[in-house]
């Protein structure tokens, strides 16, 4: 289960947010038992890009196979 902290994966664009899919994000706040979480997505820098709401089916805990990778904002 995912938890508050944790790093997750998003598995949907959000072009209104400027976020693609595979995008890494922190949960910072678990909504009705894991029904939903808010995220917080940042650049490498650590400026914070969107903080927003997500259906559980949007995100996905992270494998321990997976690496992370980079790419420029719009």
């Amino acid at each position: 289960m995912i938890q508050e902290l944790d790093s997750v994966v998003l598995t949907t664009d959000i072009p209104e947010q400027n976020l693609e899919r595979g995008d890494i994000g922190t949960v910072v706040l678990v909504h009705q038992g894991g029904a939903g979480y808010e995220v917080e997505f940042v650049t490498l820098t650590g400026k914070t890009v969107a903080i927003i709401s997500l259906f559980s089916t949007q995100v996905r805990g992270i494998g321990e196979r997976e690496i992370a990778r980079a790419r420029m904002l719009a």
